[in-house]
Order: C-alpha cells, then structure tokens, then sequence
C-alpha cells in the first residue's frame, strides 16, 4: 500500500539519492582498482596512486575535472578480462599556473597500465577534447603498450595504437604544447608517449623507454641487457636524447612538468560573462522535481531554474503551437555568468513538426551570435504516423540535423531522461561531436525505448514463425518480450552507456550547475567561429 503522506518530491528524492548512491560506488571501484593491495606495491616500487601525481600537478586548492571515470566496466575482453576500471587510464581538466590542461595518467594499477580498446578510445576522447578547445596535454605514462591478446583490436586501425601519437603530433603543430612525465614503463608502442613529446621527463631508476623490451631483444639480436640498461632516465636523458629531464623520484618529475609550462601565455575567455547569480530556486530541488519513472512527463523550465543564473530563461517562440511547438523549449539563460541557448525537450519530450522548425530556427540564430548551445535531452524521439509525415516531421527532422551538425559554436549535451531515436541527433548526441555530454542517472540511451523495441520485435518473431507454420504462445510472447526489455534496460543504462564513453560523464543532479559552467568556461577559450549551413528543406 502506497502511504498517501509521503508526497511525490520525497519520492522522487529518495529514489535519486539512492540511484547515486550505486553511482558513487562504481566510481570508488574505478579510482581504487585492486585496493590497498594494489597501493602497497605501488609504494614498494617507490610510486604513488596516479590521482595524488594529478593532485601534486594541478594548482593548489583548484579542481582536477575527471572524465570516463565509469568507463571500462562489463566489457568481457578476451582471456577473462571482464572490468577495466576507469579503462586504466585517468583523463580529465585540470588547472596548471591558471591555465586549464587536458591530463592523461596511466594506472599501472590496471593490468600494468596496457591498453585496451576503451583504454584507447577514452585517450583519444580526451585528446578530441583538447583539441577541439585548445589545451595543452600534460601525459602521466606509465604503460606496459598494447595489450596483446587483443592486438587486432588496438593496434592497425585508424582509432588504434598510433592514432594516439598522430594525434599528439598535430597538436603539437597547432601550438598546444605535449609534455609527457614517464613514471614507469613504457614499452613499443608506448615509448612514443615519451618520444613525441614536444618536452619529456623520466624518473631516475624507475622510468625506462624502448621500442623492444628485454625479452625481444633477445629474441631479435641475442643480445642481454637489462631494461634500465637498454632505455632507463640516464640513457635517454644523457645518451640518445629521447628525454629532456631527468628527476629523482615523481614528486620531482611533477615539479619539472609545472616549471616547463610555467612560462603559458595566460587564458582568456572568449565571451561576455557577467556576475554569477544564485539560481531561482535551489539547486538541490531538481532531486525532487525529476520523476522517478523514466518515462513521465517533465516540466522542463523548473529543471532549468536549478541550474540557471536566477536572472531567468529569456525564452523564444514561447507560444508558438502550442501543445506542439513547446514539445522544446529555447531561450537564452546564463550559467554562472556565461550566456548560453538552452534547447531543452519538454514534457513528453516526442518532437513535432513545429516543435523542430522552432528549434533549428534558434540553434541557427545562436550560431550567428557565437553564442554557445545547450541542448537538455529528454526525448523518446520525433513523432510518427501520417500525419506527422504528411506535415513533414522527416524533413524538419533532417534540418535540424543539419542546423546541428554545422553550428560551430560551444556545443553541450546533457541527459536527463529518454534518449531515442533520431531525436539522439537533432539534440547533439555523441555522433554530432558535442564539446561536452554529460548523463544523469535518469539518462537511458537507446534506439527507441525497450518497450517500443519489443513489441516491433515480437510482430517480426510472430511474423517469421507463422511463416514456418508455427503459432507462438502467450507464455512465449511474454518471455520473448522480458528479454528484449532487460537486455534494452542494461543497454541503455547511464553505467552501460559511460562504460562504453557514449557520455564524457555521468553526473550527480547537485553537481549539474557547476559542471555545466565549468564545460562551458574551457569550451571558450578559443575564439568561436562563425557558422555556414547548408540547404535546408523549407
């Protein structure tokens, strides 16, 4: 029996307080893999857990920005590989002489630091990022290369092993300076973490780099030599040249790295920003005012009173169709100061035809001002039937698609419930290169929601048997039809989604306002191009 006396906000915190409570778990299981195990023979071989290196890198008392920390979880790799916890890799923003930094650290922690495919795509996630904003990278490598078993997987491909490196050399081309502190070993392929760094350190007896380790070089030549011999810090700090400094322990190689980018030109913001002002209502309201069920309507303006300056939504084409057009809400708020156009699914979230020609109609405006887009998902998609396609949905559909591909201005995402269909691509999901998507809990991402996916494939299921002869059951219907929604559920889930880095983040509902601001400052610090699009199908 439901206890009247329990009104619906305090059901709807106490459920999202304690879906966090399962987020906040799985991110202790990321940033302490293998426990105080795994940390006491990190101090035996004279090292320290990689996010104290971060801690000692970045500026005192400033943030270190993590990203992908859920990744890597349920993967199943071969050789009984299920969890790479945080892909054994730590990438994130953070703040070096003032200056934001895009830094990556290898967790030897994590099957001695190899790479993996998602190792490998949330490296170059990362570096995307840096370059799409125009960060230096600061690189923490301590890293045994490719992991081998699964060579086909990460190293011939464009997206492999040496799109790292292509990566890092362009970047450098670009003026965005490569440092790279070795730490530890950094073996083939990734001794060239080391090797094309545009400045690189090496700790003295506990850092070494070669192409071929010891065992290999026996192998190719017969020659025996140790590793220290073969690629330690004094070989090339003093002999080949492969590194530029050498340091006697890693708090020391941290010091080096500040002093070589102490000299950065300082960062400036390529936008107005005005005086941050509180938010209207509290920002912990939101816990009560997101339905617990996925699926349930939203009032989208109140969740965006928690995360916006209290100066209010300055909103577009408000009364435009109504019970169409307001599907999506556009407007200009500012978030800590920062303008940003706010492109937000409301209610149900379905996109009609109006509702589509009014948001590509802002998205296009706000590219001619340079002004930065926010684009608040809770979509299940546009809508369907006769109608709707007699009126055009696929063709407004496809231009705002379009206005979103070109817009060339800061572009965020974030989640915060269904997120179906075609309505992932006219709301910048990952595929239209957002500089920042971040998921809630509440987030599910899929091609259309489980239950719309099971009774599709259940009519083709009926469909093939009956073809054969055959009649399925009601008891076989309704099992057929369980399995396809858990498998949508566990698939669309905000943990399967940020294993698999289809978000940068999974965040807590109290952190959204500072998040958002914090993306949108790094976002500016280039300059924002203006935007051309092409036809549109008016």
């Amino acid at each position: 029996m439901v206890d009247k006396s329990i009104s619906q906000e305090a059901i709807n915190r106490e459920h999202w307080l304690k879906e966090e409570e399962h987020l906040a778990q799985r991110i202790q299981q990321a940033i302490n893999p293998g426990g105080e195990q795994a940390n006491t023979r990190l101090a035996e071989q004279g090292k320290r857990p990689v996010r104290e290196l971060i801690q000692a890198l970045t500026d005192p008392d400033s943030e270190f920005f993590e990203l992908g920390i859920i990744a890597g979880f349920g993967m199943d790799y071969p050789g009984g590989v299920r969890d790479v916890p945080c892909a054994g890799l730590v990438t994130g923003l953070g703040k070096i002489h003032g200056n934001w930094s895009m830094i990556f650290a290898n967790d030897s922690r994590v099957k001695a630091g190899t790479y993996f495919p998602i190792t490998l795509k949330k490296h170059m996630r990362a570096q995307a990022i840096a370059e799409q904003v125009g960060l230096n990278c600061v690189y923490i490598a301590d890293s045994g290369g490719a992991f081998l078993p699964m060579q086909a997987d990460v190293f011939p491909d464009d997206g492999h092993f040496g799109s790292m490196f292509y990566n890092m050399a362009r970047m450098s081309a670009m003026g965005l300076k490569q440092i790279t502190l070795s730490t530890g070993g950094n073996t083939a392929g990734g001794a060239y973490i080391v090797f094309m760094a545009d400045e690189a350190a090496m700790v003295a007896n506990l850092a070494y780099s070669f192409l071929g380790g010891p065992p290999l070089v026996k192998a190719a030549i017969g020659e025996e030599v140790d590793a220290e011999a073969l690629g330690g810090a004094e070989v090339h700090a003093h002999l080949s040249g492969g590194a530029d400094h050498i340091c006697q322990d890693q708090l020391a190689g941290i010091r080096k790295v500040r002093e070589i980018l102490s000299q950065e030109p300082q960062q400036r913001l390529h936008s107005q920003r005005w005086e941050a002002i509180p938010p209207a209502v509290d920002e912990e309201k939101i816990y009560e005012l997101l339905p617990a069920g996925i699926h349930q309507a939203i009032d989208v303006r109140s969740i965006i009173e928690c995360f916006a300056d209290g100066v209010g939504l300055q909103e577009y084409k408000r009364d435009y169709a109504p019970g169409r057009g307001d599907k999506i809400v556009t407007g200009k708020i500012r978030i800590k100061g920062i303008p940003v156009g706010v492109v937000a699914a409301n209610n149900s979230g379905i996109i009609f035809v109006e509702a589509a020609r009014k948001a590509t109609e802002f998205i296009i405006r706000c590219s001619l001002e340079r002004m930065p887009l926010l684009f608040v998902q809770n979509s299940p998609g546009y809508m369907v039937g006769s109608e709707a396609e007699h009126r055009g949905i696929g063709k407004y559909g496809a231009d705002m698609v379009r206005a979103v591909s070109n817009a060339q201005v800061p572009r965020l995402q974030l989640v915060i419930g269904p997120d179906n269909g075609a309505a992932n691509y006219g709301m910048c999901g990952r595929a239209y290169r957002p500089h920042f998507l971040f998921s809630t809990m509440r987030a599910r991402t899929s091609v259309m929601s489980g239950r719309s996916a099971a009774e599709v494939l259940l009519s083709l299921e009926r469909r093939k048997r009956k073809s054969k002869g055959q009649e399925m059951t009601e008891k076989e219907a309704a099992s057929f039809r369980d399995e396809l929604l858990k498998k949508y559920e566990l698939e669309a889930h905000p943990f399967y989604c940020g294993a698999r880095l289809f978000n940068d983040r999974v965040l807590f509902l109290g952190e959204i306002r500072h998040s958002l601001a914090l993306a949108l400052e790094v976002s500016l610090l280039k300059p924002v191009p203006g935007s051309t699009f092409g036809n549109f199908r008016f």
